[in-house]
């Protein structure tokens, strides 16, 4: 399998439909969730929607680089979003994000190989295959967390 559909599919696995690392993804968690505990705070961590637009923010960030814009995402804006209040906002969101994620992983499917390897937008950011294995990575750490916040409130809530 070529690098490319071996990351599209690790990507997909992640947000929308795997089970091989972590036996689940963001899909299984967040998909009939409801907004109240998505939104809600434990202690001072973060919601589990901050968390899905967090990484919602990055994919959107790098698939605008995949179609030739430029990297304007930065680190400091990526926990700044409006508040969801709303269970018509939260399924939006996700649906937006199912979506997104979608498109990420096609274009990575249809990226040629040279630029797999090649430089990502600056050679600091290194490779666009670096900057697509860092998502993935990027999505399984918030991910668990995700996972980690869930329990919580299921738990101090019932």
């Amino acid at each position: 399998m070529e690098d490319k559909y071996a990351l599209a599919k690790r990507f997909r696995e992640v947000i929308l439909n795997g089970t091989w690392i972590a036996n689940t993804n963001y899909n299984d968690q967040l998909t009939n969730l409801d907004w109240k505990i998505a939104t809600t705070q434990h202690q001072s961590l973060n919601t589990i929607a901050a968390l899905a637009q967090h990484i919602h923010y990055y994919i959107n960030g790098i698939t605008n680089v995949f179609k030739g814009g430029n990297l304007d995402i930065r680190d400091k804006y990526s926990f700044d979003f409006p508040p969801i209040t709303s269970a018509t906002q939260w399924q939006a969101f996700l649906t937006k994000f199912w979506n997104d994620a979608e498109a990420f992983a096609q274009h990575i499917e249809q990226m040629p190989e040279a630029q797999l390897h090649g430089k990502f937008v600056a050679e600091k950011y290194g490779t666009y295959y670096r900057n697509i294995d860092a998502m993935i990575e990027h999505s399984y750490y918030h991910l668990g967390q995700i996972v980690l916040i869930k329990k919580l409130l299921l738990t101090t809530n019932n």
